[in-house]
């Protein structure tokens, strides 16, 4: 559905308002220009109106000899109808009127007036003479080279080709920046993609725009910015997967060359193998939760029945008692989430804290009700991390040897936990405790979770 900043509305405001002005500029401009193009021009009607002070001046001085001679001189200089008459349209000269002649001048015009073009012949104009009291005037039947509107047709063109050609480029320029430049700017983006370039980004202004291109720039810049963290860490990975294998490949290199004993030996290329196996496992799953963008299956879990299930395994692995895993979480904690990916999470948590803790600590697991989410904390007795180190534990291969006690493990643990944690919507983080880390998740609250029934807990 289109919303109020979508860009059908601006490029619909733009179109009609420039349809709008073209018509408006070509009907107000045409109407104008055709009118003044009707009047005669200055220099006309200063021409026109000394041949009336001509005429006026031989009357005077000649009376009727003096306009003969100066209609005469006239006729020289003027073709067409020239005439002193009186008020009763009698002509001041000897020769007089004909029938057709006094006909029209009853349609005379003043030299101020609009000249029509649509008749045949040429218009006549009155000229009265200066001094009102004689009521004499001078008629003269308008020259060709005197017509109005000889350049009417550079005007047409003016009005009607090349200003609206002028606003054409101009829209034609708006519309390129509001279309094409965007565009163009996401093509150099790809391309620099293309040459490896992905700290590229667009600009503040195209990524600040509130219409559909707005909004593909923030998804390109999203995607880059994705496209350049997923590179970063396949390299990452690559590296420290690496210089991981280093380690156990030297090792298998000096037992073969100096182990003499076929069975410490046999134990000894065991151990390594899964040792080298369970860190390309982990390397794969951690480089799997950060390809993996697929929806995922979300259902009630109970936290309580799953630490329970957890903690059984983790007893037998590590020879912990029982009561040393302890539980503080209500049996109405339930959460909305995946649960092999929950149980994943919360067993990797487990195994680094029972890493981390001393010979006689105990680990507890408690949680609270936050609005529509459970904050949920594993806390053991280990001593805790540095304030700097808190985010720093969550980076794969990150290991902080000397600050906690216990050795073991790649550093890939809370990296996968934090991972499958946000596949699920919540998120986690590290803060010290009392005697030791503690590891809080937030996840979301089960709606009806004092209806639901247990989960059946399946974990593979």
């Amino acid at each position: 559905m289109l919303d109020r900043h979508s860009l059908f509305w601006r490029l619909a405001i733009l179109l009609v308002g420039f349809c709008l002005l073209m018509i408006g500029l070509s009907y107000s401009w045409g109407r104008y220009m055709e009118t003044q193009n009707a009047f005669l021009s200055k220099p006309a009607q200063q021409l026109l109106q000394a041949y009336a002070v001509e005429a006026e001046q031989a009357w005077h001085e000649g009376g009727q000899a003096g306009i003969d001679q100066w209609l005469q001189g006239m006729r020289a200089r003027e073709q067409g109808f020239v005439g002193v008459i009186n008020s009763h349209l009698h002509s001041l000269s000897s020769i007089p009127l004909t029938a057709e002649q006094t006909q029209r001048l009853t349609r005379l015009r003043q030299v101020d007036w609009p000249m029509s073009r649509r008749s045949v012949d040429q218009p006549w104009l009155r000229l009265p003479f200066a001094d009102p009291a004689a009521q004499t005037m001078l008629v003269i039947e308008l020259p060709k080279r005197l017509n109005p509107g000889q350049y009417l047709w550079l005007w047409r063109i003016l009005i009607n080709g090349v200003i609206p050609g002028l606003f054409t480029l101009l829209l034609c320029v708006g519309l390129y920046r509001m279309l094409i430049v965007p565009l163009n700017q996401l093509r150099e983006q790809a391309n620099a993609w293309r040459a490896d370039q992905l700290t590229a980004r667009l600009d503040a202004t195209t990524m600040g725009r509130h219409d559909e291109l707005g909004e593909l720039a923030r998804a390109f810049d999203q995607m880059a910015e994705r496209l350049q963290g997923t590179v970063a860490l396949q390299q990452q990975l690559l590296r420290d997967l690496s210089h991981e294998m280093r380690t156990p490949l030297s090792r298998l290199r000096v037992a073969g060359d100096g182990e003499a004993d076929l069975g410490r030996l046999r134990e000894r290329v065991t151990r390594e193998v899964d040792c080298m196996q369970q860190l390309v496992e982990d390397t794969l799953q951690l480089a799997w939760q950060d390809a993996e963008r697929a929806p995922m299956n979300l259902e009630p879990i109970q936290l309580q029945a799953l630490w329970d299930m957890l903690a059984e395994d983790a007893c037998y692995e590590s020879a912990w008692q029982p009561a040393r895993l302890r539980c503080e979480l209500p049996a109405t904690c339930w959460v909305q989430g995946n649960l092999n990916h929950l149980a994943q999470a919360v067993e990797n948590l487990l195994r680094n804290a029972i890493r981390h803790s001393p010979g006689d600590g105990v680990i507890t697991l408690g949680g609270r009700r936050e609005g529509s989410y459970w904050r949920i904390w594993l806390e053991d007795q280990g001593g805790g991390v540095a304030e700097d180190d808190l985010e720093r534990i969550f980076a794969p291969f990150s290991r902080l040897d000397g600050s906690r006690p216990g050795d073991g493990g790649f550093g890939l643990g809370l990296s996968i936990a934090r991972g499958a944690i946000q596949r699920q919507g919540g998120t986690l983080w590290a803060e010290n405790g009392k005697r030791g880390l503690r590891l809080c998740m937030r996840l979301p609250a089960h709606v009806e979770a004092s209806e639901s029934a247990p989960a059946q807990l399946l974990y593979s």
